[in-house]
């Protein structure tokens, strides 16, 4: 198998060097990469129905003779219409073509074919219209794959079905028996050639069910091998646990799950041969920077330096105003790096990283340019993890000696996928709240009563509170009907939030506007912000009680749950609006899951369910290997797979005696420059 991973692909019977070119746009090299290259998805032409019993508004196959062929019709210069009779023995049917004069003189003689499309009654008789047509050989699943305007699907197929001969009799299967007989997996062999030219739809489910199992194995022996990299650096372990003088620097008292988590990573630094590598997960509010400062104290108080990343500058400063104030009786010293400083400031802050002077930094990707060095960095916390790639945070690594990471994110995401997609990380949650955190009342509206929920927003505005709305778009997209955040904040000029103090927020605004702006909300001198989800992760302004979220339908529940989580920061009640015209009823049962729970976690397993795990896995897919064929919705295979993981690595820590597995994963982790860390 190896050997065809390795073989050109021109030299595959029919390719040659120029349609290799056109194999190379879609990342195809070799054989190899051809066979991983899967359908999109299938016709099924092994099934074939009479032409009285096709279904309505559904493609079908039905096998007919070809009884008539009319003249051409020329309706136009650049239009004719080619039309045949056709019929299964029992009932007629008119084929009908646009400008295909080769398949009309090649049905023209008779004979019998298949027809793929849909079937429809254009008045006076069943019609098909411009129908897929082959010989009835070829009765069997057809693979439909993806396609370029050099490159159609048929010609893929004919360059796999070549790949395929190559495939030796019997393929050496990097999957040990017993494993593919507890989890009843069909062998490799039999899987590739069905995942492309499938005997039965069972044989296709057969041939998903294994390749994506061995996509999702792969990928834990690669994770579980770079967490076991990390376990051969040596620690800056901290020798004494100051935790408890750091919770007297609190105005409240800490959760369990806050003194859980925050005990979880100091027996790491303390206690370990090796470095932390820990991520926190919890739910909006959970109050995961109270855990990081705490970590912070005790790593500065080891003699150690932090660097504390931030995805938005919005958020690095929110979190350099709060760690200052919580640190400012102390002799721990809070210094902040953006990209949107001054030059001189910037060059202060560079000084002050390199000589020490400055215990915590907190900052953007600013962190990680190249002009950062620092003196002595032992700890690495990223916040909203979900934002940043494996690179990013290695890259941020590298400017310590093996320092201990501490990875945040504030997107719950259910254990099983948690494990996956953080599989190199050791996982803490923070599953409780602090007190006064209240629940949000949640209601899903549609637009004729937004005048109603514009009155409500006033009510609570005229009372001394803020509100949020939320758009979309940033401008106004004729190709997109939905509502913009700037014709958004035009149109309030006709209702009575006309008079409120606004502003609109959106992220191609300058750093410094966004600041301006959300500083002026801060201090209570706006009243309402319209913005774009630039406001979803940490802004945290007590006095907002309202967030009203337009086209809520465009969003997945775990994002809406980020917003919503912007209010109900404060003592007083606070409110979530939906506002949508879908009628759509999946949407519908998907946006009263908000109404029902605040629970982050029950509302990620139920986006999830419905989404897949694209708001969870996408965002970091830049930073793991791409998953070609594994579904990430399917709890069962991942927990499979993980088990697996585990029992070779057991007995096999190395994958020396699965050299089959070994290659497959370095080649997997080709993709994010990961596989110098698998030798």
């Amino acid at each position: 198998m190896q050997q065809l991973l390795q073989t050109t692909i021109q030299y595959i019977k029919g390719v040659g060097p120029k349609k290799a070119e056109s194999f190379k746009k879609l990342g195809i090299a070799t054989a190899g990469d051809l066979l991983e290259f899967y359908p999109r998805t299938y016709e099924d032409w092994s099934r074939t129905v009479m032409i009285a019993d096709a279904p309505q508004n559904r493609n079908c196959c039905i096998k007919a003779k070809v009884c008539k062929a009319f003249q051409p019709s020329v309706i136009r210069y650049n239009l004719v219409i080619y039309k045949l009779s056709v019929t299964d023995g029992e009932e007629d049917m008119i084929v009908t073509f646009f400008n295909q004069s080769y398949t009309y003189e090649k049905l023209r003689g008779g004979g019998e074919f298949l027809f793929y499309g849909t079937v429809r009654y254009n008045g006076y008789s069943l019609e098909m219209t411009s129908p897929s047509v082959l010989e009835t050989a070829d009765m069997y699943i057809h693979p439909i794959y993806p396609q370029t305007a050099s490159l159609n699907s048929r010609q893929i197929e004919k360059a796999v079905s070549q790949a395929l001969k190559m495939l030796p009799p019997n393929i050496v299967d990097p999957v040990p028996e017993s494993i593919r007989k507890q989890y009843g997996l069909c062998g490799l062999g039999y899987a590739v050639r069905n995942i492309h030219f499938p005997e039965s739809n069972e044989a296709l489910e057969q041939a998903k069910q294994r390749l994506g199992f061995d996509e999702l194995l792969v990928l834990q022996l690669g994770l579980a091998r770079l967490k076991g990299d990390r376990k051969e650096s040596v620690a800056h372990r901290i020798k004494k646990d100051f935790t408890r003088d750091f919770w007297k620097l609190l105005p409240f008292k800490p959760t369990n799950a806050q003194e859980r988590a925050v005990g979880d990573c100091i027996h790491d630094m303390k206690n370990n041969a090796y470095p932390m590598n820990r991520l926190v997960q919890g739910d909006v509010g959970s109050g995961k920077t109270a855990v990081a400062a705490a970590v912070c104290y005790t790593a500065v108080k080891n003699g150690s330096q932090c660097a504390f990343m931030a995805p938005t500058e919005i958020l690095a400063e929110q979190h350099f105003r709060t760690l200052s104030a919580l640190f400012k009786d102390t002799d721990v010293t809070v210094g902040l790096l953006t990209g949107s400083m001054k030059a001189s400031q910037k060059k202060i802050m560079h000084e002050n990283i390199r000589n020490g002077s400055v215990d915590i930094v907190i900052g953007t990707h600013a962190l990680i340019s190249d002009s950062v060095e620092f003196s002595s960095l032992g700890l690495v916390i990223t916040d909203e993890q979900h934002r940043f790639g494996v690179g990013q945070r290695s890259k941020l690594i590298a400017k310590g000696e093996d320092p201990h990471i501490l990875v945040m994110s504030a997107t719950p995401i259910p254990r099983t996928l948690a494990l996956m997609i953080f599989g190199d990380l050791d996982l803490s949650v923070l599953d409780e709240f602090p007190p006064g955190r209240q629940k949000i009342d949640t209601f899903l509206i549609d637009s004729s009563i937004r005048e109603r929920a514009y009155g409500f927003l006033k009510k609570n505005i005229d009372s001394g509170q803020q509100c949020y709305i939320v758009c979309p778009l940033v401008e106004q997209n004729d190709e997109i009907p939905l509502v913009s955040a700037e014709e958004y904040n035009k149109s309030l000029d006709e209702t009575v939030l006309k008079n409120c103090r606004r502003a609109v927020l959106h992220g191609r605004m300058k750093a410094s506007e966004k600041e301006r702006i959300m500083r002026e909300f801060s201090d209570g001198d706006l009243d309402l912000i319209i913005a774009t989800t630039v406001i979803e992760v940490g802004v945290d302004v007590p006095n907002s009680t309202i967030m009203m979220i337009e086209n809520a339908e465009r969003f997945g529940l775990s994002q809406l749950h980020q917003l919503r989580g912007r209010v109900g920061r404060g003592k007083q009640k606070s409110y979530c609006i939906l506002v949508s015209d879908s009628r759509k009823e999946n949407t519908v049962e998907r946006l009263k899951v908000m109404c029902k729970t605040n629970d982050g976690f029950k509302i990620a397993d139920e986006d999830l369910k419905q989404r897949g795990p694209g708001d969870f896995f996408g965002a970091r897919q830049h930073g793991l290997p791409e998953l070609k064929i594994a579904s990430l919705s399917n709890v069962e295979t991942i927990d499979n797979a993980q088990l697996a993981a585990q029992k070779i690595l057991a007995v096999d820590p190395l994958l020396k005696e699965h050299s089959e597995l070994d290659v497959e994963t370095k080649r997997l982790f080709e993709s994010v420059g990961s596989t110098e860390r698998l030798q």
